[in-house]
C-alpha cells in the first residue's frame, strides 16, 4: 500500500463489495415482495429463474434474515477498509443512535411483513427497509471519520499528570499516617500518606487557609500523644493547639508509663500559665551558654540581624547582652539570673553599670570595647554599640512578661524519663515580635535539654515557625534522629522563612528535611517542590489537519509530575509532597498528590465538646505589679550594694581603676 496504484485498487475492491451488499438487498426485495414486482410489471422470466436458483443453492439467500445479515456483512467489510477524512468535531452519540435504529428497523420489518401480507404493506416494507439500510450505510461511513483524541476533554492534563501512589498503610511505633485519596487515570483511589520516619524532620508548607494545621499539625499532635510522645508545641494562636493537646492528653494519658505534666507558657492569660525562668543558671555551664542565649534573644528581637551576623554593631549588642546574663549568673549563684533582671540591668546608667560589671573577670573582655568608648568619651559610638540592644529589650518591660519569666514552676526538660511533660508555648499574632523573642529564648534552652542521649522519644511541633528564631534548627534536624526527636515545622511560604532566617539557612532547612508536605503555595516555593517531586513518563498527542486528511501522532516523554501551576491551584485539604523512609522498610512510592480524607463532622463535634485548659492559679493585678516592682528593686539594690562595696574596698577600687578610667566617676556617683 505504499503507492497510489495499490490504494486505488483497494478502493475499487471496497466499492465492489459495497455494491455487492446493495445487490443482495435488491435480490432480497425481489424475492420477498415478488407479487408487488409482478403487479408493477418489473418481473422477467430470466430474473425469476436467477433469483430462484440463488435462493435454492446459496444459504445466504435462504431466509429474509439470512439475506439481510449477508448484506450487512458485506457492508461491514467495505466499511472496515474505508478511510474517510477524520473529523475531530464529530459527535459519536448521534452516529451510534442512527446505527442502532437502522439495525432495529432492518430486522423488525420482517415481522411486520409476515403479519400484514399485502401489496401496500410490501411497498412500506421496501421503503422502511431501504431507509434502515441507508441509515446503517450512513452511520458506518461516519464512524470511519471518527477520531478519538484521548486527552481532548482533559483540559488541565490531570490524567496525564497522575501517578501511582502508596496505597499501603505503613505504621510503626513512631509513625504518622493519614488516609487520603488520589486520582489516577481518571479514577479516584484510596491511599495513605505515611510518615514512618518522623525523626528525619517534617516541613509543612501552605498559605493561610490551605489546611496545614487542620489536616496535618492537629493529626501529628493526636497521633504522637497516642503513641506516648512528650511534646513541645509552639501555639501561634493560643490556645488553639494547646487546648487540642490538653484534650488529647486527657484521652491518651494511660498510654504513658508516667503521666506527663501539662505545662503552659503564655503572657496574655496569667491564670492559665506557669512561671518558668528562660535563663536557668544551673543550665549555664560556661560563658558560651550565655553567648548562645544572648545571640538567640538579640536575633529574635531584631529579625534583620540574622542576615548581618558578624557585623560590628550586631556583635556589640550580643556581647553586651552576654555580659549582663553571665554577670547575673555568677552573682550570688544566679539569684537574679532571669530575663527581667537582665532587662532592668541593661537600663542602668553606664557610669554605674560598667564598674559593677568589671568585677566579673570572665566578662572583662566582652565589656572592654564599651569601657574603652566610655573612657575616651565616645558617647555616640557607645550608644551605637549598646542602644539598639537597650531599646529592643526595653520593649519587653511588661509586668505580665516579668511575672511569667521570673518564676520557677517547672523546667524545660520535657523528655526526662522520670518527669515527662507536654509544654505548650502560646504566642499572640498581635504581639508576635515581642512574644516571639521571649519564646525563642525558651526554645533555645529547651533544645539543649531535649537533644540528648538516653531520654524519651519526643516531638517538637512549631506552628508558624518563622515567627520565632530558633538557632541551629538545621543541626537539630540533622542530629536529633539518633536521639528520637521528631521536629515538625509549619511554614506559610519559603519566602517567609527566608525573610526570618536568611536565604542560606532557609535553603538548608528546605533541603535537609526528610518529609516535605505542601498545600497551596506560589512562586519559588511551588517550583522547588515541583523539582523535588520530579518527572514521570507522560503521553503526548498531536493533531494535524489539512484539506485532504487528518492525522494524529502520539509520543511519550518525561514531564513534571506536579507542575508549579498545579501546586498554586491546590484546594484546601489537597497536598503534594515527598515522604522519607527507613532502611528496615523502604517505600517505593514516596511522592504523593492527594486529598486528605477527614471526618469533618466528627472533628466539629469534638471541637465543640472540648474541655478548656483549666486555671493554674488566681493572679491579681496587685501580684503582677508587685513582682514587677520587686525585679526593679532587686537590680537597684544590686547596683547600690556593689558600688558601696567598691567604695569601701581599696582592692575593688584598684580593680576598677585599672579596668576603667571612669571608675572614679562611678565612685563619686
Amino acid at each position: 500500500m505504499s503507492n497510489g496504484e495499490n490504494a486505488q485498487a483497494l478502493r475499487s475492491i471496497l466499492d465492489f463489495i459495497r455494491l455487492g451488499s446493495v445487490f443482495v438487498m435488491l435480490i432480497h426485495f425481489y424475492a420477498v415482495c415478488f407479487p408487488l414486482f409482478v403487479e408493477m410489471g418489473l418481473s422477467a422470466e430470466m430474473l425469476d429463474r436467477f433469483t430462484y436458483d440463488l435462493c435454492r443453492r446459496l444459504p445466504m439467500f435462504g431466509t429474509p434474515t439470512a439475506e439481510k445479515t449477508s448484506a450487512l456483512a458485506l457492508l461491514a467489510i467495505s466499511m472496515l477498509g474505508s478511510k474517510g477524512r477524520k473529523d475531530e468535531k464529530m459527535r459519536l452519540q448521534p452516529v451510534i443512535a442512527a446505527l442502532v435504529c437502522g439495525l432495529l428497523l432492518l430486522y423488525a420489518t420482517t415481522a411486520i411483513l409476515r403479519a400484514y401480507d399485502s401489496l401496500r404493506m410490501q411497498q412500506v416494507y421496501i421503503t422502511v427497509t431501504s431507509a434502515a439500510f441507508l441509515a446503517i450505510l450512513y452511520s458506518g461511513s461516519r464512524l470511519s471519520r471518527y477520531i478519538r483524541l484521548r486527552f481532548q476533554d482533559d483540559i488541565f492534563n490531570e490524567k496525564n499528570e497522575s501517578f501511582p501512589q502508596c496505597e499501603e498503610l505503613i505504621e510503626n511505633e513512631y509513625s504518622v499516617n493519614l488516609p487520603a485519596r488520589y486520582q489516577f487515570r481518571g479514577k479516584y483511589r484510596s491511599s495513605y500518606i505515611n510518615l514512618p520516619c518522623v525523626f528525619r524532620g517534617t516541613l509543612i508548607l501552605g498559605t493561610p487557609g490551605s489546611g496545614k494545621s487542620y489536616y496535618f499539625i492537629n493529626e501529628i499532635i493526636r497521633q504522637h500523644l497516642k503513641k506516648a510522645f512528650p511534646m513541645f508545641i509552639f501555639d501561634f494562636k493560643f490556645p488553639t493547639l494547646s487546648q487540642l493537646a490538653y484534650n488529647y492528653l486527657l484521652e491518651y494519658a494511660e498510654k504513658f508509663q508516667i503521666k506527663p505534666q501539662f505545662v503552659v507558657i503564655n503572657f496574655d492569660d496569667l491564670s492559665r500559665t506557669h512561671r518558668i525562668n528562660a535563663l536557668p543558671p544551673e543550665q549555664m555551664v560556661d560563658i558560651s551558654d550565655a553567648t548562645e542565649s544572648s545571640r538567640t534573644f538579640m536575633l529574635a528581637l531584631n529579625k534583620l540581624w540574622a542576615q548581618k551576623i558578624g557585623e560590628f554593631f550586631v556583635e556589640s549588642a550580643i556581647n553586651f547582652c552576654t555580659a549582663l546574663i553571665w554577670f547575673l549568673k555568677k552573682y550570688e549563684d544566679g539569684k537574679y539570673c532571669t530575663l527581667p533582671h537582665v532587662i532592668e540591668l541593661s537600663q542602668i546608667e553606664y557610669p554605674k553599670l560598667f564598674p559593677v560589671l568589671s568585677l566579673e573577670t570572665e566578662i572583662s573582655v566582652l565589656i572592654n570595647p564599651f569601657t574603652s568608648a566610655l573612657k575616651h568619651k565616645a558617647n555616640e559610638q557607645l550608644e551605637g554599640q549598646i542602644a539598639s540592644a537597650k531599646i529592643a529589650m526595653a520593649r519587653l518591660a511588661s509586668p505580665a512578661l516579668y511575672y511569667v519569666l521570673s518564676g520557677n514552676d517547672h523546667d524545660l526538660d520535657l523528655n526526662n524519663p522520670a518527669a515527662p511533660k507536654i509544654i505548650c508555648a502560646g504566642s499572640n499574632p498581635a504581639k508576635r515580635q515581642i512574644y516571639g523573642a521571649v519564646l525563642s529564648l525558651y526554645v533555645e534552652r529547651m533544645l539543649k535539654l531535649v537533644n540528648q542521649a538516653g531520654k524519651l522519644k519526643s516531638s517538637l511541633v512549631f506552628d508558624e515557625f518563622p515567627t520565632i528564631y530558633v538557632p541551629n534548627i538545621d543541626t537539630l534536624i540533622a542530629t536529633a534522629r539518633s536521639n528520637k526527636v521528631a521536629t515538625t515545622l509549619g511554614v506559610q511560604d519559603m519566602a517567609q522563612l527566608i525573610q526570618s532566617y536568611g536565604k542560606e539557612n532557609a535553603d538548608v532547612i528546605m533541603n535537609i528535611t526528610g518529609n516535605i508536605i505542601s498545600g497551596q503555595v506560589m512562586g519559588d516555593s511551588a517550583r522547588q517542590l515541583s523539582d523535588r517531586i520530579g518527572k514521570i513518563m507522560q503521553e503526548r498527542e498531536s493533531l494535524s489537519i489539512n484539506s485532504s486528511e487528518t492525522s494524529v501522532s502520539r509520543s511519550t516523554q518525561l514531564e513534571t509530575a506536579v507542575p508549579p501551576s498545579k501546586i498554586a491551584m491546590l484546594s484546601s485539604g489537597q497536598f503534594v509532597g515527598l515522604v522519607a523512609d527507613e532502611p528496615s522498610r523502604p517505600i517505593r512510592l514516596k511522592a504523593f498528590h492527594a486529598e486528605v480524607v477527614k471526618d469533618h463532622e466528627a472533628e466539629h463535634t469534638k471541637e465543640k465538646n472540648s474541655i478548656p485548659i483549666p486555671s493554674f492559679r488566681n493572679v491579681t493585678k496587685a501580684d503582677v505589679d508587685e513582682n514587677f516592682q520587686r525585679v526593679k528593686s532587686d537590680i537597684e539594690n544590686l547596683i547600690e550594694t556593689e558600688l558601696t562595696r567598691i567604695k569601701a574596698s581599696p582592692e575593688y577600687q584598684e580593680i576598677i581603676a585599672t579596668r576603667s578610667a571612669e571608675g572614679q566617676q562611678a565612685l563619686n556617683l
